[in-house]
């Protein structure tokens, strides 16, 4: 079928949602949030107040504010989750160029012999590659200049330029085991396998976070594997709940940055801003019943 709808200007959007009955109690205010937020970025805020989700109609009582509340909370959320996943990406840097490079050579990165996977080792390199020369470090620029050869600098410098996604790819693909548990042990975790699993999604997380985009009740398709006991940091007793919600993640995030720093305030902050939106249904999100008596949240 051809698509064959035109845009519409903001005040015909308007006038749309309140014909499908959505309550709007300023609307020189709703024309000023819609001529900054699109539409459909708005969309999924709206879905829940649905009773239809073919014509779109609202149930009774159904307001902007309402949509624009959750939408605010998610931004809160993905602003929390984003600061938190930083500072894990920063600690994993730091973990995976002491035990890689003090116990292998500085150039470990671009030696296929210490991959287990050769195809991805060309692939990972490739990224490095790429992202380094789009640096604008002075460190990298400095290096360039006084250095030929090899043609990367050392891991403690190269690795400083690589996204999150291509350091986490590096570190399940290195041929060493013993070096990857090590990192893990330095997270908390018993085996590097924990650890991959969470970096990698925990990767997907920060990249919606990073694009803006919706965090708060998404399916996830990467769920991080959740160990039923953990020994080096409080952790979780109940288990019941759906692993591609997000609330496994917040507590994957909430235990690394208890690795990372004792003093840290994310569980804290993520209980407050929870209180702070009583409309935001926390079960859409994966949190089961009790959540906060958990040890780990407590």
């Amino acid at each position: 079928m051809d698509y064959t709808k035109n845009a519409l200007d903001t005040s015909d959007l308007l006038a749309m949602l309140k014909q499908r009955g959505l309550q709007v109690a300023d609307e020189q205010e709703a024309l000023r949030t819609l001529s900054l937020v699109s539409y459909f970025r708005l969309a999924c805020y709206f879905r829940p107040m649905e009773i239809d989700k073919q014509t779109h109609e609202f149930r009774e009582g159904a307001s902007l504010g309402q949509a624009l509340a959750l939408y605010k909370f998610d931004t809160a959320l993905r602003d929390l989750v984003f600061c938190a996943t930083r500072q894990i990406e920063v600690a994993l840097r730091s973990r995976v160029n002491y035990h890689f490079s003090r116990n292998h050579t500085p150039f470990w990165f671009t030696q296929v012999d210490m991959a287990t996977d050769g195809h991805l080792f060309v692939e990972h390199l490739s990224s490095v590659d790429r992202e380094l020369h789009r640096s604008k470090e002075e460190f990298i620029k400095e290096h360039f200049e006084r250095y030929d050869r090899p043609s990367f600098p050392p891991a403690w410098k190269t690795l400083e330029t690589v996204s999150f996604g291509t350091l986490s790819k590096l570190y399940q693909n290195f041929y060493d085991k013993a070096e990857k548990k090590a990192v893990a042990e330095d997270f908390g975790l018993p085996q590097h396998e924990f650890l991959i699993s969470w970096l990698e999604s925990l990767t997907v997380l920060r990249n919606l976070c990073a694009h803006h985009a919706r965090i708060w009740n998404r399916r996830y398709a990467l769920k991080p594997q959740v160990p039923k006991t953990l020994s080096s940091h409080k952790w979780l007793k109940n288990f019941a709940f759906p692993p591609d919600k997000i609330y496994p993640q917040l507590c994957c995030i909430a235990y690394l940055l208890n690795a990372i720093d004792a003093q840290n305030t994310f569980t804290k902050d993520v209980k407050q801003l929870l209180q702070k939106n009583p409309l935001v249904d926390a079960a859409a999100m994966g949190f089961p019943k009790g959540w906060e008596g958990e040890p780990l949240w407590k």
